[in-house]
Protein backbone atom coordinates (compact mmCIF):
# COMPACT_ATOMS: atom_id res chain seq x y z
CA UNK A 1 0.00 0.00 0.00
CA UNK A 2 2.83 2.35 0.88
CA UNK A 3 4.66 1.61 -2.94
CA UNK A 4 0.84 2.92 -4.50
CA UNK A 5 0.71 5.88 -1.91
CA UNK A 6 4.25 6.97 -3.30
CA UNK A 7 3.42 6.33 -6.77
CA UNK A 8 0.13 7.55 -7.01
CA UNK A 9 0.94 10.34 -4.00
CA UNK A 10 -2.02 10.89 -2.66
CA UNK A 11 -2.36 9.53 1.20
CA UNK A 12 -3.91 6.03 2.25
CA UNK A 13 -7.20 7.01 3.98
CA UNK A 14 -6.47 6.45 7.78
CA UNK A 15 -10.42 4.98 8.59
CA UNK A 16 -9.32 1.79 6.22
CA UNK A 17 -8.74 -1.29 6.97
CA UNK A 18 -7.87 -4.68 4.63
CA UNK A 19 -6.70 -8.49 5.29
CA UNK A 20 -6.31 -11.35 3.05
CA UNK A 21 -3.51 -13.36 1.64
CA UNK A 22 -2.29 -11.58 -1.81
CA UNK A 23 -1.94 -14.53 -5.06
CA UNK A 24 1.52 -14.16 -7.81
CA UNK A 25 -1.02 -12.80 -9.76
CA UNK A 26 -3.20 -9.88 -7.28
CA UNK A 27 -6.21 -12.38 -6.73
CA UNK A 28 -7.06 -11.72 -3.14
CA UNK A 29 -7.50 -14.65 -1.06
CA UNK A 30 -9.96 -15.51 2.34
CA UNK A 31 -7.49 -15.96 5.28
CA UNK A 32 -8.75 -17.36 8.97
CA UNK A 33 -9.51 -15.53 12.28
CA UNK A 34 -11.88 -12.68 10.29
CA UNK A 35 -13.61 -11.88 13.16
CA UNK A 36 -11.32 -11.40 15.39
CA UNK A 37 -9.49 -9.23 12.60
CA UNK A 38 -12.88 -7.38 12.44
CA UNK A 39 -13.03 -6.56 15.88
CA UNK A 40 -9.20 -5.21 16.65
CA UNK A 41 -10.23 -3.15 13.73
CA UNK A 42 -13.22 -1.71 15.18
CA UNK A 43 -11.95 -1.15 18.20
CA UNK A 44 -8.93 0.68 17.06
CA UNK A 45 -11.04 3.09 15.47
CA UNK A 46 -11.23 1.89 11.60
CA UNK A 47 -14.86 2.49 9.86
CA UNK A 48 -14.24 0.40 7.01
CA UNK A 49 -12.73 -3.34 6.15
CA UNK A 50 -11.98 -4.60 3.19
CA UNK A 51 -12.15 -8.13 2.97
CA UNK A 52 -11.81 -10.96 0.30
CA UNK A 53 -15.24 -11.59 -1.13
CA UNK A 54 -14.86 -15.30 0.52
CA UNK A 55 -14.88 -13.97 4.07
CA UNK A 56 -17.82 -11.40 4.24
CA UNK A 57 -19.68 -14.60 5.84
CA UNK A 58 -17.52 -15.55 8.61
CA UNK A 59 -17.45 -11.35 9.47
CA UNK A 60 -21.67 -11.79 9.83
CA UNK A 61 -21.46 -13.24 12.92
CA UNK A 62 -20.05 -10.58 14.36
CA UNK A 63 -21.77 -8.44 17.37
CA UNK A 64 -24.52 -6.53 16.21
CA UNK A 65 -22.84 -2.73 17.40
CA UNK A 66 -19.60 -3.92 15.66
CA UNK A 67 -21.53 -4.66 12.45
CA UNK A 68 -23.12 -1.40 12.63
CA UNK A 69 -20.12 0.35 13.27
CA UNK A 70 -17.63 -0.34 10.79
CA UNK A 71 -18.60 -1.01 6.88
CA UNK A 72 -17.68 -4.05 5.31
CA UNK A 73 -16.53 -4.09 1.99
CA UNK A 74 -15.66 -7.24 -0.06
CA UNK A 75 -12.47 -7.12 -2.94
CA UNK A 76 -11.06 -9.67 -4.86
CA UNK A 77 -7.99 -8.18 -6.58
CA UNK A 78 -5.30 -6.58 -5.06
CA UNK A 79 -6.27 -3.60 -7.75
CA UNK A 80 -9.58 -3.07 -5.71
CA UNK A 81 -7.75 -2.25 -2.40
CA UNK A 82 -5.42 -0.05 -4.09
CA UNK A 83 -8.38 1.92 -5.29
CA UNK A 84 -10.40 1.93 -1.88
CA UNK A 85 -7.36 2.21 -0.03
CA UNK A 86 -6.82 5.69 -2.56
CA UNK A 87 -10.23 6.64 -2.51
CA UNK A 88 -10.91 6.82 -5.80
CA UNK A 89 -13.24 3.57 -6.20
CA UNK A 90 -16.83 3.12 -6.59
CA UNK A 91 -17.61 -0.55 -7.04
CA UNK A 92 -16.28 -3.67 -5.19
Amino acid sequence: MKAAKEIKKVPIRSSLATTGEIAIMGKMLPVGGIQQKVRAAYDAGVREALLQADNQKEAGGLLSYVLDGIELTPVSTIDKVIEFSLGYASTP
